[in-house]
C-alpha cells in the first residue's frame, strides 16, 4: 500500500481546507457492515473497474443557516457546498491522474433533477455509504450519516482511483443517540423511527417534498439533520439543542430570511 502517496493526498486536502477526509478499500463493498446492503451495481468498482480505493471527503452544512431551512439561504448554501465537492474531488482525480494512477470524481448527486429523482429516487453512487466505509460516521435514525464532527450536517464527494491506499478505521461506535427528533420533525412523516437498514426513509415522499419546496426555490427540506442533537458544531455554535424559538434573536433572524427567496 502506498503510504506516502496518501500522504500526499491528506496535504493536498489540508491545502484545499477539506475538513474531512477518509479513504476506503473497494472490497469493503464486497464485505459490508451491514446486510441488507447495496446491488453489486452500485459498488465503486462495477463504476470504475480499476477502483482499489475511494478517497471520500466532507464539507459541513454552517449549523446557522440550516437552522433557517427550508429557505433561499439554505437553498444556496447547498448548491455551493455541491459545486465545491465537485471542484475538490474533480482536482484531487486530477492529481492522482497526474501521478500515474487512473483516478475519476463521481459528481455529487447523479440523478439529474427532482423530476427524475420522483420516479427514481436513487443515485448511481451512494456518498453516505462510501464516507461510513472511510470511517467519517455512522448512520442515524434519519438515514442520514452522522459524523462527530458535524453530526448530518456534513455532504460528502468521492474519488475512485486505482491507487492501493492504507484504508481508515471505521468508527466502533454508532453515534445517533435515537432522540427520534428527526422522526417527529419530518414534515412528511418519511421517517418510522427504525435505525437504518431495517428502517428506510420514504423516498417517494421526501421527493415530492423537496419537488414542492423547488417550484418555490427553497428545497431541499433539511429539517431531519437540523434537528439531530449530534455533532461539536453545536458547542462551536453556541447550539447545545436544535434550534427553537428560545432565544428571540434567532426567532427574528430565522423569521426574516423566511421572507425572500420563495415564491
Amino acid at each position: 500500500m502506498n503510504n506516502d502517496l496518501k500522504a500526499a493526498v491528506l496535504e493536498r486536502c489540508r491545502r484545499m481546507e477539506i475538513p474531512l477526509v477518509g479513504v476506503a478499500s473497494t472490497d469493503r463493498w464486497e464485505n459490508p457492515p451491514f446486510r441488507p446492503w447495496m446491488p453489486e451495481e452500485f459498488y465503486p468498482q462495477s463504476i470504475f473497474p480499476e477502483a482499489r480505493s475511494v478517497i471520500v471527503i466532507g464539507l459541513p452544512v454552517h449549523l446557522p443557516v440550516l437552522e433557517t431551512s427550508p429557505s433561499i439561504y439554505y437553498h444556496e448554501l447547498y448548491k455551493t457546498v455541491n459545486t465545491l465537492l465537485d471542484q475538490y474531488t474533480y482536482r484531487l482525480a486530477s492529481f492522482l491522474n497526474d501521478r500515474g494512477y487512473p483516478s475519476v470524481f463521481v459528481p455529487r448527486d447523479g440523478y439529474g433533477s427532482i423530476e427524475v429523482l420522483l420516479k427514481n429516487p436513487v443515485a448511481f453512487f451512494s456518498h453516505r455509504h462510501a464516507a461510513l466505509l472511510a470511517g467519517l460516521g455512522t448512520f442515524g435514525v434519519n438515514n442520514t450519516l452522522i459524523t462527530p464532527e458535524y453530526g448530518p450536517r456534513v455532504r460528502f464527494g468521492s474519488v475512485l482511483t486505482a491507487a492501493d491506499l492504507p484504508p481508515d478505521p471505521l468508527l466502533a461506535e454508532g453515534l445517533c443517540t435515537r432522540c427520534m427528533r428527526c422522526v417527529k420533525a419530518c414534515p412528511v412523516r418519511a421517517l418510522d423511527g427504525r435505525d437504518y437498514p431495517e428502517g428506510l426513509t420514504d423516498m417517494a415522499a421526501c421527493a415530492r417534498n423537496s419537488a414542492a419546496l423547488a417550484r418555490r426555490h427553497i428545497s431541499p427540506c433539511g429539517i431531519c439533520i437540523k434537528v439531530c442533537p449530534v455533532g461539536e458544531d453545536r458547542r462551536h455554535y453556541g447550539r447545545d439543542t436544535p434550534a427553537g424559538d428560545e432565544d428571540p434573536r434567532r426567532h427574528r433572524a430565522r423569521e426574516h430570511v423566511q421572507k425572500y427567496g420563495g415564491l
